[in-house]
């Protein structure tokens, strides 16, 4: 029968088209490559609603504005009826929290500690996608985070894992150390099928966050994150969370390091993304030194430059200020008198608990006039008129 034949023709295609996307995922160094469909996620659009109505998303207007290509990928690209999806191993073969124990040392999330994941996974998307549209003639468009995409419900209707209580991924194979990239097109492919939830009643991800940023289970409230607060927020950080950073500088693994299904995970290789040696545990006293341009040479190529030397030193500053470390004063000391006035406003706060109350009353008193008024403010803070 032709119809017969026509829908075995097809389904061979869509088979051969999946084994090639697979070899070619392998090949890139991804770990993991399944296919969903662009109407597999209908109650992200609603969910999305709801994380924004309640203000969960903080400053983050841009989610705002793009909700209606985020709820729907169809709204995206209105060809695209196949999304492959890849997963790729940043595992850190050891607990990153070991370094909340060291208070002269600086945390940076795992996932920046080496070259920006955005721009190493949208190389290999396109070389896959490359190839993938000659052999099937079909248009292709290749995503990485950046782009209004929800890929975490996306990654789990194709079944490489599931969103986990803390709403990242979570992998029966990798644990909470994966990558994401998305691939969309208008071929008609074989979709895997969706994972399920693994988490049960574990809370651990839950009860690892210090600053209590899950409300609930699966809701995050951005404005309590650490991630968010070290490299979304702009401007002064809530007086009251600063304490509970302690010496994270740039991102928060706690939650992901904290999920019990990482036992299942492996360090990443060296074709995937390895930390750099410089960046596992760099001292404060030498981030407090960077300028611009030493900022800028120090991260090339790092998800870290993306935030800027000023906002960077922000961070380091709280770092500094709750280290307890006597002989980060003096630096501080010199970032009082930065040009930027939310490192100035830090260096306030980092000095008045570093300094006796003699020191820093006298430090006080040698201050010119602040012209800013957030700095003003944590001077007022710190019980200087």
């Amino acid at each position: 029968m032709p119809d017969d034949r026509a829908a075995e023709k097809a389904g061979k295609r869509r088979q051969a088209l999946g084994s090639f996307l697979r070899d070619e995922a392998r090949a890139q160094g991804f770990d993991l490559c399944r296919i969903t469909r662009p109407d597999a996620i209908p109650e992200a659009a609603v969910r999305l609603d709801e994380f924004l109505s309640q203000g969960h998303h903080g400053t983050m207007t841009w989610m705002e504005e793009t909700r209606e290509r985020r709820g729907d990928p169809r709204a995206l690209w209105s060809d695209v009826r196949s999304i492959v999806v890849f997963g790729l191993n940043y595992g850190p073969g050891e607990d990153p929290r070991g370094i909340l124990d060291e208070p002269d040392k600086a945390a940076i999330s795992v996932y920046a500690r080496n070259r920006d994941y955005h721009d190493v996974i949208k190389g290999r998307l396109k070389e896959i996608a490359t190839r993938f549209a000659a052999r099937s003639q079909e248009d292709v468009k290749v995503f990485v985070d950046t782009a209004p995409v929800m890929e975490k419900p996306l990654a789990a209707s194709a079944g490489l894992g599931w969103q986990g209580k803390h709403t990242n991924l979570v992998s029966r194979t990798h644990g909470s150390w994966l990558f994401l990239g998305s691939m969309f097109t208008t071929a008609d492919l074989e979709p895997d099928a969706a994972e399920i939830d693994h988490c049960g009643s574990c809370r651990a991800c839950l009860d690892a966050c210090p600053t209590a940023a899950f409300p609930a289970p699966y809701q995050i409230d951005a404005r309590r994150c650490i991630s968010y607060l070290t490299i979304e927020h702009k401007g002064p950080i809530d007086p009251q969370l600063r304490p509970l950073i302690g010496n994270r500088i740039y991102g928060c693994d706690d939650c992901l390091a904290a999920c019990p299904w990482n036992k299942f995970a492996s360090a990443a290789s060296e074709m995937k993304l390895v930390a750099r040696d410089d960046l596992k545990a760099p001292s404060i006293a030498s981030l407090l030194t960077l300028d611009d341009g030493a900022f800028r040479a120090f991260f090339s190529g790092s998800p870290v430059k993306r935030i800027g030397r000023d906002r960077f030193i922000r961070n380091v500053l709280i770092a500094a200020g709750n280290s307890g470390e006597r002989g980060l004063i003096a630096p501080c000391r010199d970032l009082a008198g930065d040009p930027s006035p939310v490192v100035r406003g830090m260096a306030v706060w980092a000095l008045s608990r570093l300094m006796t109350a003699g020191e820093f009353n006298a430090f006080a008193a040698e201050r010119s006039e602040e012209p800013d008024a957030d700095v003003r403010a944590e001077w007022a803070m710190a019980g200087v008129a």
